[in-house]
This record gives structure tokens, C-alpha cells and sequence, in this order.
């Protein structure tokens, strides 16, 4: 069996972190899988889902690693290309992959205590962003 559905929710940009843990997990309850998995996948190219545990100090943690990694005031050919300002965001996405996929055993999601899914939006600007989940199993 399986089931699909999307959450839509808001962003600010600038690596925005967006916990949709509870929105997952109404998805798989509503899917009424016992066992099987949960893909979450965002259709885009400046987004990315993770898991991280969310608390204020690892995120902060977590945004300044990013803008270690792939910093916003670096040349890009993107920008270049298309003025829109937001190569880095291409690059922090590819990086940090568009999707995750978690098993679900007696029909909980199997995080860890301190483990949450999130979606990290790292365009330049606000933005009304959806993400595609699909459970699948028994």
C-alpha cells in the first residue's frame, strides 16, 4: 500500500530551518502503515530535508557550518547567468541532498529522542515552499 500527500507551509529564506516533524507523522498515521517507510522530498532546487535535532543552539550551529561550507558572498557563475542572487542557495541544496527517507515500525516514525525531520529553505528570499510525502508498506 501507499499513500501521498504535501505540506505547505512558508519560509523566510537564508537558510530557514522548518521543523515538519508533526506533519510527517500525521501523514503516516493517516496512511495507516504499521511498517514500512516515509519519504519526505521537496520538488526544487534551494531546498533541502534533513534530520537534526531542533533545538536553537544546533541550528545556529547548523546555519554557520552552511555558510562555511558555501558562503552567500562568493562569485557564482548562476548569478551570473540568471541576476537572480541565489547561486549559493543551488549549491547549499545539492550539497545537502532534496529528500530522506525513514522507516516506520509499528506505525511510528523510527527517529531518535533528540531527532526531528526539517526542511532547510535556502533561497534568497521568502517563499511559499511545498514538500512531497510518500508512505509506503503494510
Amino acid at each position: 500500500m501507499y499513500y501521498a500527500t504535501t505540506i505547505g507551509f512558508s519560509t523566510s529564506g537564508f537558510c530557514d530551518v522548518v521543523n515538519i516533524t508533526d506533519e510527517v507523522e500525521a501523514a503516516v498515521e493517516e496512511a495507516g502503515v504499521a511498517d514500512g517507510v516515509v519519504t519526505v522530498f521537496v520538488p526544487g532546487s534551494t531546498g533541502s530535508v534533513t534530520t537534526i535535532e531542533f533545538e536553537d543552539g544546533v541550528i545556529s550551529d547548523l546555519k554557520e557550518a552552511v555558510e562555511r561550507l558555501v558562503p552567500r558572498n562568493m562569485h557564482y557563475d548562476h548569478d551570473r547567468r540568471w541576476g537572480d542572487g541565489n547561486g549559493f542557495s543551488h549549491v547549499r541544496a545539492a550539497l545537502l541532498k532534496p529528500g530522506i527517507t525513514v522507516p516506520i515500525i509499528n506505525g511510528e516514525i523510527a527517529l531518535g529522542t533528540w531527532q526531528q525531520i526539517v526542511f532547510l529553505d535556502f533561497d534568497n528570499r521568502p517563499r511559499t515552499r511545498e514538500v512531497v510525502v510518500h508512505v509506503m508498506g503494510d
